[in-house]
């Protein structure tokens, strides 16, 4: 089992995807040049905080509102190492495991944990924060398949031998 330790950023209910990469920041050709102005409308400094390994921690519904990939696209780019929440709106899950980055539900952590702590994930298995453990479910193989590639191109790729 992949198992990881990273950073806290603890964000509300209903982050949807006009917080997460607001429509005015989509006039840019890049995630790249997007990625500055993640998080902006809620907290505009937080995309410059968050480190590599970093994990989002999330009440419910998050990435709700439009189906816009560079919401994803851009939490990947900031090297996020996954969002946890207590539900991701449906149509964000898919954009988020086609573009290789691993989400978690789980209703509790986001109760328990505070921002800054660090939290260690073992995947399709459970979360640890200050010595208690959480749960989580896990993701069906096929998932875990394109999450591991990098995204569902990468994966169709290397499963048909092409890269």
């Amino acid at each position: 089992m992949e198992k990881f330790t990273g950073k806290v950023w603890l964000l509300g209910d209903d982050i949807d995807t006009d917080i997460i990469m607001p429509t005015e920041y989509l006039v840019f050709k890049t995630i790249e040049e997007m990625k500055p102005y993640a998080f902006s409308p809620l907290r505009p400094e937080l995309a410059a905080q968050i480190r590599p390994g970093d994990i989002i921690v999330a009440g419910s519904n998050f990435g709700c509102g439009s189906s816009r990939e560079q919401a994803p696209e851009v939490v990947k780019a900031l090297g996020l190492r996954c969002v946890i929440a207590k539900s991701f709106a449906r149509i964000f899950f898919r954009n988020a495991i086609n573009n290789g980055l691993l989400l978690i539900e789980n209703a509790d952590l986001a109760d328990f944990v505070k921002e800054g702590e660090e939290i260690t994930v073992t995947v399709n298995e459970k979360i640890e924060c200050r010595g208690k453990e959480f749960p989580i479910v896990s993701l069906p193989d096929n998932l875990v398949e394109i999450i591991n590639a990098g995204g569902l191109v990468k994966a169709m790729r290397k499963r048909n031998g092409l890269d």
